[in-house]
């Protein structure tokens, strides 16, 4: 595995093959921490790595130079997965001044003991000159904390991009054009869906931003290191910083005893008729982090939830506030299910999908017990509705 960028600036993260949850986000593949160390006249390192693997980093860094003479330690973002090993860091660098902006160092401080810590607070344009090589500070609010920034070396043409672009992915390899590309695209769409789908609106200023940089390589804080797909990777975001949609039908749905499964099965068909993409999924079988991913894209979803307690099913209502709080844009929808003695479940869709802003093409579609060949033919009905609005959108 070969851990260098460009020459003196090496990969010192580390690989965390067993990560299985990322607060909530299934990581089936697992994640990297990314940090990295620039050697000039003076030396930085660009983030750390959560708290657990802070020795491993330490022992990388010495590999290369003497902790001690680390001159700059830079934070470009506060979560810990990213910062967790700067009490370390600092503790080890006794040079080192903490390089990073006002609200970054007031997160850091809420989360460490920082009294010992010498800072160099910079803000939007700032630059450091490390002699050859000199770091320019790109402030990203909201991408996807309020003290994000990007470090980029112009002189490399290189931009250290935080989690912009990033993939929760765990490889042997560093760099984009080492993996499966179609892997590694599926594990950004992931990843992007379910981390910064809300951001959509301060990513796409950060693109026209990024637009006006001289790129050549983007080395995000999780998983490879972007060299040779950088233009497919800056499409793909433009398209998901809109939910660009794809000709899509998403259908998701939670049963009891069926009945909502066969209305579901009844909105695919007329969808299907259409032409269109349709995607059925049960949220009981199906992870949050799946279902958030086909989101993105789709145009069009079906919600369905049969009645339990006067209200929606409980796991339905957990993907709906997990939807709500990702704030698709551009969708359009309808709500479906079955009831026995009290209504409650379809309506209580149908207002997550409203407070969403979903473009609901009917009212919901309710059935008492079983539904009949009316009810169904209504389901149908509103799929193909659902299809066509999906042709539309999808052009």
């Amino acid at each position: 595995m070969s851990s260098l960028l460009r020459d003196n600036i090496n990969w010192v993260g580390h690989i965390d093959w067993d990560v299985r949850d990322f607060h909530g986000y299934r990581t089936e593949r697992g994640s990297t921490y990314n940090a990295y160390l620039i050697r000039d006249s003076k030396t930085a390192l660009i983030d750390t790595v959560k708290s657990p693997f802070s020795a491993k980093l330490l022992a990388d860094i010495s590999a290369f130079i003497d902790p001690g003479k680390v001159d700059y330690v830079v934070c470009n973002h506060a979560e810990p997965d990213h910062s967790g090993g700067l009490p370390a860091v600092m503790a080890a660098c006794v040079s080192a001044e903490l390089v990073c902006d006002a609200k970054c160092r007031d997160a850091l401080s809420a989360h460490y003991d920082t009294a010992g810590w010498k800072w160099r607070i910079v803000a939007d344009g700032d630059n450091i000159s490390l002699g050859r090589r000199t770091m320019v500070f790109i402030e990203t609010p909201m991408v996807h904390w309020p003290e994000s920034m990007f470090t980029y070396i112009p002189e490399e043409k290189l931009l250290f991009s935080m989690d912009a672009f990033g993939q929760h992915y765990a490889s042997a390899h560093r760099f984009d054009d080492e993996e499966p590309l179609d892997v590694v695209m599926g594990e950004a769409k992931t990843y992007y869906a379910n981390i910064v789908m809300l951001y959509g609106s301060q990513i796409a200023k950060v693109l026209d931003r990024a637009s006006n940089l001289a790129i050549e390589m983007i080395a995000p804080s999780h998983g490879v290191i972007w060299r040779k797909n950088i233009p497919v990777i800056l499409g793909a975001y433009r398209d998901w910083v809109v939910c660009k949609p794809k000709p899509k039908v998403l259908v998701i749905y939670d049963t009891m005893w069926k009945s909502t499964e066969m209305m579901a099965g009844a909105i695919a068909e007329g969808a299907m008729e259409k032409g269109v993409d349709v995607k059925v999924l049960n949220v009981r079988s199906t992870h949050i982090t799946t279902l958030a991913t086909e989101l993105l894209d789709c145009a069009a979803l079906a919600v369905g939830s049969p009645t339990l307690n006067t209200t929606l099913m409980p796991q339905m209502a957990a993907v709906l506030t997990y939807f709500k709080g990702l704030r698709p844009a551009g969708k359009a929808g309808v709500a479906f299910g079955s009831y026995g003695w009290a209504k409650g479940g379809p309506g209580a869709v149908a207002e997550y999908l409203k407070a969403m802003k979903v473009d609901m093409v009917r009212d919901p579609i309710e059935c008492r017990f079983v539904p009949g060949a009316a009810v169904l033919g209504e389901c149908r009905n509103a799929g193909g509705a659902l299809g066509a609005k999906a042709l539309t959108a999808g052009r």
